[in-house]
């Protein structure tokens, strides 16, 4: 049969796509997005990232981001909090990570949501490592891809019973949708800014890193800078206790994250040297 419209092609929406339309058009669908636009100097967090790189331990942006956030959780409830019907509201007591993963389903591009338990006390190098399989194992050895990839082929109505569910019973979001924050990040395409839709109540874009001029004690200089964008809930935590939320990420990553991995880096350092002294010419 010809095609009486030969200006057009029509297809069915893949499926692989299915998960973020419901993140979208179902979980934020309620929500009152407020955003906070930060611009964070990421001078510790590279000398950091170069001082574990000369110990042959290859550390990313995103999972500093991520213990830094988690630990600034711990200290704001307010932002890992959730709202039920009828004016009921929840607070999750364990933090995790959620964030977007990049994969391609039979050639076409989809956008899982990992999760990492824990990013408050969880190390840096285990954080890391998970980050890596995420972004480089099969999908079928990665519990949670596995799990989405599953329910992605799930009939439509099933999905929304689910999510439905989800929504209402915080047992059953913890199953399916347990991440206390989500963080979104295109900077690695080298955008400078995201501003991510609003599907949990602190929600964050992450932009690149890259040098800008900044005012530094009265003189002008060349620092790596990010972007860091936090898209929160208005109707569970105002203006004031989010900036303060997102303050404390600030610190954290401009130094204040030094005293909560010291012994991790002491861990790290001490086993390089060792590894170095076994493989050193006698």
């Amino acid at each position: 049969m010809a095609n009486k419209f030969p200006s057009l092609s029509f297809s069915w929406l893949a499926r692989s796509r299915w998960n973020v339309l419901d993140m979208i058009t179902y979980i934020g669908r309620d929500s009152v997005p407020t955003y906070l636009f930060y611009d964070i100097d990421m001078t510790w967090v590279e000398a950091l990232r170069s001082r574990l790189k000369e110990k042959g331990v290859k550390m990313t942006v995103t999972a500093i981001l991520l213990k830094s956030i988690g630990i600034a959780q711990r200290l704001h409830p307010a932002s890992r909090t959730a709202i039920l019907p009828w004016g009921r509201t929840v607070t999750f007591n364990d933090i995790v990570a959620g964030f977007t993963v990049e994969r391609y389903v039979e050639s076409q591009p989809a956008v899982f949501f990992g999760s990492i338990t824990a990013p408050d006390s969880k190390p840096l190098a285990a954080i890391a490592e998970e980050l890596r399989a995420y972004g480089e194992d099969e999908m079928a050895i990665v519990p949670q891809l596995e799990v989405e990839d599953r329910f992605n082929n799930m009939p439509w109505l099933f999905r929304r019973f689910i999510l439905w569910l989800g929504l209402r019973f915080p047992k059953v979001r913890l199953r399916y949708m347990g991440a206390t924050f989500g963080l979104s990040s295109l900077g690695k395409f080298g955008a400078r800014a995201l501003i991510p839709p609003c599907v949990s109540t602190s929600t964050f874009g992450v932009g690149t890193v890259e040098p800008r001029p900044v005012v530094v004690d009265g003189r002008v200089e060349i620092r790596p800078m990010m972007t860091l964008i936090l898209n929160f809930d208005h109707r569970l935590i105002d203006g004031a206790p989010a900036a303060r939320f997102l303050q404390d990420v600030q610190k954290l990553l401009e130094g204040d994250l030094q005293k909560h991995i010291e012994e991790e880096l002491y861990l790290l350092e001490q086993s390089a040297s060792n590894k170095s002294m076994v493989h050193s010419p006698a």
